[in-house]
């Protein structure tokens, strides 16, 4: 994958400074109802249109696993058409990120700035996930840094998809679709103690 030294506006910045992206990472105090969309979806009539950008900056991208394999992740949680941006960053994009959009002055795993649906019906997103927070993560749970990375691409998705993890009722759901997903990669449940 190329890397891309740009700064975190590249990621749509520009976008999520217009007031039109909501930061998503952990619970937010107003509550959401969640997205109606059934899981599993439906198998849909034709393939699902995935045009997903990959942007590394300021991180070691030979980490990161194949294109295809990212894409593939991706494809497992979407359930519509999509436009996506992924990118990982380091913990002081990260960090600037957290701050500037949720008033958090820390690196966190994954952020998730959707955009909803355009006119054409493509779900639009971008996923940001701070590569070094995650490598801690996987080894403090000792996790392969594969299964971490799966689930923090999975969980991005389902939050540009309007799935939250504010109220109990709704982290419960989000949990239960990453299992099934994650279940279909091959990734034992993240959530599993022990």
């Amino acid at each position: 994958m190329p890397s891309t030294r740009a700064s975190s506006k590249a990621a749509g910045a520009a976008r999520a400074n217009s007031g039109q992206a909501k930061a998503r990472a952990t619970p937010k105090p107003q509550k959401r109802q969640q997205p109606k969309t059934p899981w599993p979806p439906q198998k849909p009539q034709k393939p699902l249109n995935l045009r997903l950008a990959l942007q590394a900056a300021d991180v070691d991208d030979t980490l990161l696993p194949a294109r295809s394999t990212l894409r593939r992740w991706v494809l497992r949680a979407l359930q519509t058409d999509a436009e996506l941006t992924l990118r990982f960053v380091g913990r002081r994009e990260g960090r600037s990120l957290n701050r500037d959009h949720r008033g958090r002055d820390y690196a966190t795993n994954v952020l998730t700035f959707e955009y909803g649906t355009g006119p054409d019906g493509m779900l639009r997103g971008d996923i940001v996930i701070c590569l070094p927070v995650v490598i801690a993560e996987a080894k403090a749970q000792k996790k392969t840094l594969r299964q971490h990375l799966a689930h923090m691409v999975v969980h991005g998705t389902l939050h540009a998809h309007g799935h939250d993890h504010i109220e109990d009722d709704q982290a419960e759901a989000m949990e239960q679709l990453e299992r099934q997903i994650l279940a279909g990669l091959r990734v034992p449940d993240p959530y599993s103690v022990g």
